[in-house]
């Protein structure tokens, strides 16, 4: 469900993309080319900052946003999910907060007031919090990373996993457009 946020913001989305019906997309929200928009995901650019502002929210191409996602910010701020990134099942993305281009975000994982680079895998129920990760780290399952955390602990991304990335965006697009065909069926 598209729908104006109360500043009467509402969403532009690219023909190309495909939002599930169940989906709520509201507000200063964009969403490009080719990206897949799974069930009961909530992408919501409602609050405003002390101006009454209201950065966007923006999903570049090719990227997929799984099923149960919550993305959302605080006070007006930017979020931006960059291209062919994947953010897996019921994870939470909260904004300010850049998601480079080529990232799988793992399923319950929670991103917050952080950059993170191109390329990096972050696994399974971690917490991504107030720190920047640089391109090509990966974040193993059920990880805390904030501020304080020693990253020269953390290796960069294993082959295998930059495929897995990969493998999901494929698939995703796939599903892009097979739902696109059948759109006036659900």
């Amino acid at each position: 469900m598209l729908r104006k946020n109360p500043t009467g913001h509402y969403p532009q989305v690219s023909q190309s993309a495909f939002i599930d019906p169940t989906a709520i997309i509201c507000g200063n929200v964009i969403i490009e080319d080719n990206v897949f928009v799974g069930p009961y995901a909530v992408i919501r650019a409602d609050e405003v900052d002390e101006a009454g502002e209201i950065e966007p929210i923006v999903i570049r191409h090719d990227s997929n946003i799984q099923d149960g996602v919550v993305i959302h910010s605080k006070a007006g701020a930017a979020i931006e999910i960059g291209a062919r990134s994947s953010i897996a099942h019921r994870s939470i993305v909260h904004g300010p907060c850049v998601v480079g281009d080529d990232v799988f975000v793992g399923f319950n994982s929670v991103v917050f007031n952080t950059r993170i680079g191109n390329g990096c895998v972050i696994r399974h129920n971690c917490v991504v919090d107030s720190i920047d990760l640089s391109d090509n780290f990966h974040i193993p399952p059920m990880t805390n990373v904030s501020a304080n955390f020693d990253l020269s602990s953390i290796s960069k991304v294993p082959p295998q996993y930059s495929e897995f990335s990969e493998s999901v965006v494929s698939a995703n697009n796939v599903l892009v457009e097979g739902y696109k065909k059948i759109a006036n069926e659900l």
